[in-house]
């Protein structure tokens, strides 16, 4: 489960890094070319969907944890 936890936190960090990148790149231009500002903005909807079943996944585990924990709280 540990190798899971590290998989997915690199790959969100990896996710949020590009989209960082995509947004610092509509920052820095004065005049977006459309067809390149259409392919950016597609990249990062696919990278905000991919983080959010990336986080929907981090919160199950959470669930199961606390569900664990609440049964050795019970016995």
């Amino acid at each position: 489960m540990e190798q899971k936890n590290k998989k997915q936190k690199s790959d969100i960090g990896a996710k949020l890094d590009k989209l960082a990148e995509i947004v610092a790149w509509f920052d820095e231009q004065k005049e977006v070319d459309v067809e390149k500002g259409l392919e950016k903005a597609r990249e990062g909807a696919a990278l905000i969907r991919g983080l959010k079943e990336k986080m929907k996944d981090v919160e199950n585990e959470f669930k199961e944890i606390k569900k664990e924990l609440q049964s050795v709280d019970e016995e």
